[in-house]
């Protein structure tokens, strides 16, 4: 079939005509799918659960320097936690500390913390008349939702398969003094899958803020979610590069074992300089007198080390590699060469990211609802949801059933090609 675009009016509506027979028949089939989130599936969560024996009320609860785990104490964590999730983030156990289950309540906090008291003795941000931080976009919903959340301007910076645009990103902070942090989620990112190339990454690390307490904030959630055993992305550890360029204080490193064991329950850290650590532990002591050690050393007693970690992670990608698949396969047999889309095809991470033609997101996005497919928003993966082109879909295919996750991408195709449709015929006339 040719391009939509190269389609007469007449054939355009003769299309659209088929297509909406089609789509009744969906309608038809009642159905209730979710690809909204990226959730881990059942068979996710369930190769965790030797985890639920790892510890019993019959067994040593001490960590390795001999605290009980029980009771209170290590403001920053267990030894041997620290240990485990520094390996998993390749930085060094002293500039870790571990906290509770969310690494998305960390970052809250740490923004919360710099609104409040300021970072490293400067001005608190509330303080001042204005406070920016930078937005590659598409990017993570939930971290523009916390700076939307206390009123941080957002500004959007166009990502790019290489990263977010540098020249961008180096020109903005070198001169504007209220830019006070970058969002990033340099591995596998969501929503595309992106990874930073490695002149990204030392550009970042080379930065000249204007600000001197800007702060990058580096998500490296799917650090360790590989698809594929073959085809592997790696990043330069950011805090090396940052200490090697003169500026160790200006990043701030999280993760968490939220898709690697249990979402609800895992553990998050956060690695940064001895400096910024010192400053974290001064407000964090008057917060908590520790977070939740039993968890931290059932996952140390799961894992045992990083090469657990890894070999479990290998079950994850067996779980949903065909997932990804699968979708990629579908949208290449229902939309190739149509011209009416354009998607990503990651080796890791949770998502892909799908394009539009201009001004059909929304749309599409309402279709498949009407149709008993559930998604993301359309323009929540770019600030205040709103994407300067309505086009840009977020897709998730790791929460249903294979079986489910085709009806869904199938059901998905037809109404990218329905709003396409609708779009060129609207245009001819």
């Amino acid at each position: 079939m040719k391009k939509y675009t190269e389609m007469t009016l007449e054939e355009l509506k003769d299309e659209h005509a088929v297509l909406e027979d089609e789509y009744k028949k969906y309608q038809s089939m009642n159905l209730k799918l979710d690809m909204s989130r990226g959730k881990p599936c059942r068979e996710q969560l369930d190769i965790s659960m030797g985890m639920m024996d790892a510890l019993n009320s019959h067994v040593d609860l001490s960590c390795e320097d001999g605290t009980d785990c029980r009771n209170y104490g290590l403001l920053s964590g267990i030894p041997e936690a620290k240990v485990l999730l520094g390996d998993m983030m390749e930085n060094h156990p002293d500039n870790i500390i571990i906290y509770g289950n969310s690494s998305l309540n960390v970052m809250y906090d740490t923004v919360a913390r710099a609104m409040t008291h300021g970072i490293m003795g400067g001005t608190p941000w509330c303080k001042l008349d204005k406070v920016k931080f930078l937005c590659p976009s598409p990017g993570y919903d939930r971290h523009f939702a916390i700076t939307e959340y206390f009123g941080i301007e957002m500004i959007v910076v166009p990502m790019t398969p290489e990263g977010p645009d540098m020249d961008m990103v180096e020109d903005l902070v070198s001169k504007d003094e209220a830019i006070k942090g970058i969002w990033c989620v340099p591995k596998y990112s969501n929503p595309q899958g992106y990874t930073y190339s490695d002149e990204t990454v030392m550009r970042f690390a080379r930065l000249q803020p204007a600000a001197k307490d800007f702060r990058i904030f580096w998500d490296n959630a799917y650090g360790i979610h590989h698809l594929y055993e073959d085809r592997q992305e790696y990043l330069p550890e950011i805090l090396a590069e940052c200490k090697k360029a003169g500026n160790p204080d200006m990043v701030y490193k999280f993760a968490s074992t939220s898709k690697i064991t249990f979402p609800g329950s895992g553990i998050a850290c956060l690695a940064t300089s001895l400096n910024n650590l010192e400053d974290i532990k001064n407000q964090l002591k008057n917060q908590t007198i520790g977070h939740d050690k039993v968890n931290q050393l059932r996952h140390v007693r799961f894992f045992k080390d990083i090469h657990g970690m890894t070999e479990h992670m290998k079950k994850h990608a067996a779980i949903i590699r065909p997932k990804f698949e699968a979708v990629e396969q579908i949208l290449e047999d229902e939309l190739g060469g149509l011209g009416v889309g354009e998607w990503t095809k990651p080796i890791g991470g949770y998502f892909i990211g799908f394009d539009s033609l201009p001004g059909c997101a929304k749309a599409i996005v309402a279709r498949a609802k009407k149709a008993g497919v559930v998604m993301t928003d359309a323009g929540a993966t770019y600030p205040y949801h709103k994407d300067p082109n309505d086009s840009n879909i977020r897709i998730a295919p790791t929460f249903p059933p294979v079986e489910s996750l085709k009806t869904a991408a199938q059901l998905f195709a037809l109404c990218v090609k329905l709003v396409s449709c609708e779009k060129l015929i609207a245009e001819h006339e």
